[in-house]
């Protein structure tokens, strides 16, 4: 196996988003980066900083095209948008979720909470995957014996990645190994992926309520 035939995709969360109100903002536009969110930017830039990336890949959404900003300056490189790496669509989208005060109180939203492994409430598991996955293999691809950043959505990544560790998508939300600004990487030899890894180049900045707490998207 040379070193032309293993590519490593990278597939980057964004950092944390302004959303005082603390609702479920999916695919809604104008949902930017907090500080925090433009903190943990950097630090992603920090940490690509040096190595064989060699094409960057980021989701049309705000959120993603501003994680992506500081990347793509320090390695000088170009980004291509691609819809294909969007947030999962959601019909909550817009609405706070939660059994108190949020959308979870309403006796009409149940219906949607019917089929957990489909899911019901949003677009299905497999029509992520696949969209995710043939994203993934055009950034392979495209740097093919380098390394491409693709930076897209915790439930999007997740599914990605569930799929090439072949496991069941039916999971916890709250247990994904997928925080904000992390790095999840999938490294082909080939076309065949072959193994994952994962990192958390922000960790230190995310504070403990929002390792606990899913709002908003991913």
């Amino acid at each position: 196996m040379t070193t032309q035939d293993r590519t490593t995709v990278h597939l980057m969360r964004h950092g944390e988003v302004h959303n005082p109100a603390g609702v479920l903002y999916g695919r809604l536009p104008d949902y930017h980066l907090s500080d925090l969110g433009r903190q943990m930017a950097e630090r992603g830039a920090e940490y690509f900083e040096g190595t064989d990336v060699t094409h960057l890949v980021a989701s049309p959404l705000e959120r993603a095209q501003e994680t992506m900003e500081p990347i793509a300056k320090t390695l000088g490189l170009e980004v291509t948008t691609d819809p294909r790496v969007i947030e999962a669509g959601n019909q909550f989208e817009g609405r706070t979720f939660g059994v108190g005060d949020g959308s979870l109180r309403h006796p009409s939203v149940w219906w949607m909470l019917r089929n957990p492994t489909t899911p019901s409430w949003g677009e299905p598991y497999k029509q992520i995957a696949a969209r995710m996955l043939a994203a993934m293999a055009d950034a392979r691809d495209a740097a093919r014996g380098h390394e491409a950043v693709i930076v897209s959505h915790q439930l999007p990544i997740w599914v990605a990645r569930l799929t090439v560790e072949r496991r069941r998508y039916l999971h916890d939300p709250r247990k994904r190994q997928c925080s904000l600004a992390s790095v999840t990487s999938v490294t082909y030899e080939g076309d065949v992926p072959v193994a994952v890894a994962y990192n958390e180049p922000a960790g230190d900045l995310i504070p403990a309520k929002l390792r606990k707490k899913f709002v908003g998207g991913a």
